[in-house]
């Protein structure tokens, strides 16, 4: 997350990763820097900050080049805040399951004066462009602004990413591709300047262009395998791959990705030569504690287990 100070107290939030940011100036625009960050996930156009506000406060006026939204996940009372983005203010008062959304390059400013907590979710406007790029007049439909009112399903998607970056990517990069996908179509179906019309499909993908995919799969299960990256051999929008895929096998990409990995596990595990640690790196998971978790939840038995011939 980049930050870049400019004149009449306007301060760019930049959460692309090509410049790190200090904590004095992170701390200068939000009056606080945030408990949680996902700085450290592998994750393409999208980045999360997580915090709790305890005290009345207030930011200066920021604006950053990718959409906004946030998150109220806990207000022990009504939050009362005052916000303003793009010069149209507005008073709101903030309950659990509240979205905000901010377009790209909208100035944003606010005050509170309770306590609660909030997640920040930023997308590059290039991940809408991949989720959608089949929806017809998509340069003709943009993301407006919508102060403070009730979302549950951004709210879920928004608990679950946070638990992402607190597990430290345990579901991984596909999984977390695919819940920027779900909430892109979202934003666009219900904050939109029109609702796109999107394009159904059926059947599944073409045997060749599955086989394809599959056997890719397999050939870089040690790689951070993302959605996008799996769309593009099929040359279709991410949104549009993952429905077919899941019609193809009864599996979502992720969760497909995941099982192959557990099998590959499986094997090298029965072989004897590798400790856990290195069979985990070698077949993709961030570390043995993911592995563990996911060899548990499918196959009901641990790691160790295995390798010891139980």
């Amino acid at each position: 997350m980049g930050v870049v100070k400019s004149s009449h107290n306007l301060i760019t939030l930049d959460y692309s990763q090509d410049s790190q940011p200090t904590t004095e100036l992170v701390t200068e625009a939000l009056s606080h820097f945030p408990v949680l960050t996902s700085k450290n996930i592998d994750w393409d156009g999208m980045y999360l900050a997580y915090d709790r506000i305890m005290q009345p406060g207030e930011t200066l006026e920021i604006v950053t080049p990718q959409y906004s939204v946030l998150i109220f996940t806990e207000t022990p009372e009504l939050v009362i805040s005052r916000r303003r983005i793009a010069g149209e203010m507005q008073k709101e008062e903030i309950e659990v399951a509240d979205v905000v959304i901010i377009p790209a390059n909208a100035p944003h400013q606010v005050q509170w004066e309770n306590a609660g907590s909030w997640i920040m979710l930023g997308f590059e406007p290039r991940l809408f462009e991949r989720a959608l790029y089949e929806t017809i007049d998509l340069d003709n439909i943009d993301i407006t602004t919508h102060f403070a009112q009730n979302d549950p399903l951004i709210y879920q998607l928004g608990l679950q990413l946070k638990r992402e970056v607190e597990t430290g990517g345990l579901g991984g990069r596909l999984y977390a591709d695919a819940i920027a996908n779900l909430m892109a179509v979202h934003l666009f179906n219900n904050y939109a300047t029109t609702k796109p019309q999107i394009k159904s499909y059926s059947n599944g993908l073409p045997h060749y262009k599955l086989k394809q995919v599959l056997e890719y799969i397999d050939a870089h299960l040690d790689q951070s395998l993302s959605l996008d990256e799996l769309a593009q051999l099929t040359q279709m929008s991410p949104g549009y791959f993952s429905r077919l895929f899941k019609q193809s096998t009864g599996y979502t990409p992720h969760q497909y990705l995941i099982r192959r990995r557990v099998k590959r596990a499986k094997e090298l595990l029965r072989q004897r030569k590798l400790s856990i640690a290195d069979i985990a790196y070698q077949v993709g998971f961030a570390n043995q504690g993911h592995l563990n978790y996911h060899f548990k939840k499918l196959t009901g038995v641990t790691p160790k287990t295995v390798q010891m011939g139980k």
